[in-house]
């Protein structure tokens, strides 16, 4: 018989004798990626590779898949989004702690994740359920260089790099996946060849080094919540006392 005979019958059998095929083993998706060509001169000096979203979509893909929703915290502090980059899957709820003495303003208006928390001050936190798969830009009304990103995944497969750029996915069930790759500073088009088909065994799975092209990448200020941009900040002259 052939390997694919086998893997049919050992699912079909169970079934015809009225029981239910056990589930697949799961094992660990692991590896490492760096960032190539970077603008940023944090990345280039540390090697900072962190921030980086990996997903695995299943080929085929079932009609539902066992998506758990969490909640999830990014909080503001010293004028930035902790953490910076954030996956959660489909429904999960995230929330938004103000920890700094300045109020704030947390808005996205990305489609399928449009929503405006309006100011709040020190100590309160406001949330956002989010329904739809996508990337999600967040940003602050107030504070032009606050920025994130929330992954919204409509699997249970993902993870988000660390600096040293080593991940691991774990308990993938073993079959076959569709690895997705996304950083911020990535083009789209350096993306897409990133999107390779894996075969997951029941011990799991080291992937080769992942590169990353930022090549292409120019940093673009964004607008405010209204689509316009953002006061320039007055300029003060350095205090000094004067004399010949």
């Amino acid at each position: 018989m052939t390997w694919r005979w086998l893997t049919f019958s050992s699912v079909l059998l169970p079934l015809l004798a009225g029981t239910s095929a056990p589930p697949a083993r799961a094992g660990n998706v692991t590896g490492t990626v760096e960032l190539a060509n970077s603008s940023d001169p944090a990345t280039r000096r540390n090697h900072n590779y962190s921030g980086v979203v990996l997903w695995l979509e299943p080929v085929p893909r079932p009609a539902s898949l066992p998506l758990v929703p969490k909640r999830a915290t990014m909080e503001q502090r010293n004028k930035q989004f902790v953490p910076h980059v954030l996956a959660v899957t489909v429904g999960s709820t995230v929330d938004f702690p103000n920890d700094d003495e300045l109020m704030h303003n947390v808005f996205s208006v990305a489609s399928g994740q449009v929503f405006d928390l309006l100011l709040y001050p020190k100590g309160t936190t406001r949330s956002v359920t989010f329904k739809y798969k996508g990337i999600a830009r967040i940003y602050c009304q107030i504070h032009s260089t606050m920025s994130a990103i929330i992954a919204v995944l409509d699997t249970p497969w993902f993870t988000v790099t660390p600096p040293s750029g080593k991940f691991v996915i774990p308990d993938v069930p073993a079959g076959d996946y569709v690895l997705h790759v996304f950083h911020e500073r990535a083009l789209p088009e350096n993306l897409a060849i990133l999107q390779p088909r894996i075969s997951v065994s029941e011990d799991g799975l080291t992937l080769p080094l992942i590169s990353i092209s930022e090549t292409g990448y120019v940093a673009a200020p964004h607008p405010d919540k209204h689509g316009q941009p953002y006061p320039v900040a007055p300029r003060y002259p350095a205090s000094g006392g004067g004399g010949s």
